[in-house]
């Protein structure tokens, strides 16, 4: 049975009829979490009757990563709901693209991990957030066939469809005991950071590769103490982002500017992110 289907799980968190209001969804911020976890229904319910599905259709896009038609009809479907729920409000989403930056602006990656989605690998979601005035303000990160949803609310704190109370990243205070996840070698490489990539890993307790959205979920669950990668883009980064922050953590690119808009992305548990930038981030110019 998968989360969408379930009322036990991570489908029940969205506030429907007589239904109680989520965790987190606290003025005033508390009308746009309960569209963004029906919009996490409806993108559910549509990706999960297509994963294994026999007739997927895969293509690459310009840049050679993948989509499927999945992705799109997702996207689709999200952005004619907002579109009729919040005609002023603009997009930005992966497969269509996006609007002029406003005030309000709902960011949406229709399914972050379609290369899992394709391969039958069940970790990938779908990743909803409203940025107000270029800060992520709600974020909801749906993975269905793994039954699990996150979502937060700026101000709000952070919850799960797995925890009672809301979600704190670790107290861990120092590199060596710390685990680091990181999304494959090659976005290192190719950003020009893999010896910072070495000499972290080698001060560190533990190294993992989880990747996508589920490594930044671990980080807010405290499971992880740190997650980093690069060739990022802002669908990418704007929910996990405010689901790490309000679970306690830090969020900026590597090179430690705030928000999602940089390329990169470096979350921690916040004890630890001065000394992690110290090691990751590039020199200073001249």
């Amino acid at each position: 049975m998968t989360a969408a289907a379930d009322p036990t799980r991570a489908s029940s968190s969205a506030p429907t009829g007589d239904a109680p209001a989520a965790p987190g969804a606290t003025p005033p911020w508390a009308d746009d979490l309960a569209l963004a976890l029906e919009l996490a229904d409806l993108a559910d319910a549509i990706s999960t009757e297509r994963y294994r599905s026999a007739d997927l259709h895969v293509s690459l896009k310009p840049d050679r990563t993948h989509v499927t038609d999945a992705d799109q009809a997702v996207e689709r479907a999200i952005r004619d709901r907002v579109a009729e729920a919040r005609p002023d409000d603009t997009f930005y989403g992966e497969e269509y693209g996006h609007d002029a930056p406003s005030h309000r602006q709902w960011v949406v990656d229709p399914i972050d991990g379609t290369a899992n989605f394709l391969r039958g690998v069940p970790v990938w979601a779908s990743l909803i957030s409203l940025v107000v005035d270029g800060v992520p303000v709600v974020g909801v990160v749906s993975a269905p066939v793994l039954g699990r949803r996150w979502w937060a609310t700026q101000g709000g704190g952070a919850f799960s469809s797995e925890h009672e109370g809301p979600l704190r990243v670790s107290g861990v205070r120092d590199l060596a005991d710390a685990s680091i996840s990181f999304n494959g070698l090659d976005y290192w490489i190719d950003a020009g950071r893999l010896p910072q990539l070495l000499d972290l890993t080698a001060k560190v307790w533990r190294t993992r590769a989880y990747g996508d959205f589920w490594s930044y979920m671990l980080v807010a669950e405290g499971g992880v103490d740190m997650a980093g990668e690069f060739d990022l883009q802002p669908y990418d980064m704007a929910a996990v982002a405010v689901v790490v922050e309000e679970a306690g953590g830090r969020f900026s690119s590597a090179d430690g500017e705030p928000g999602p808009w940089h390329g990169s992305a470096m979350a921690t548990n916040g004890l630890l992110h001065e000394a992690v930038l110290g090691i990751v981030a590039a020199p200073p110019a001249g």
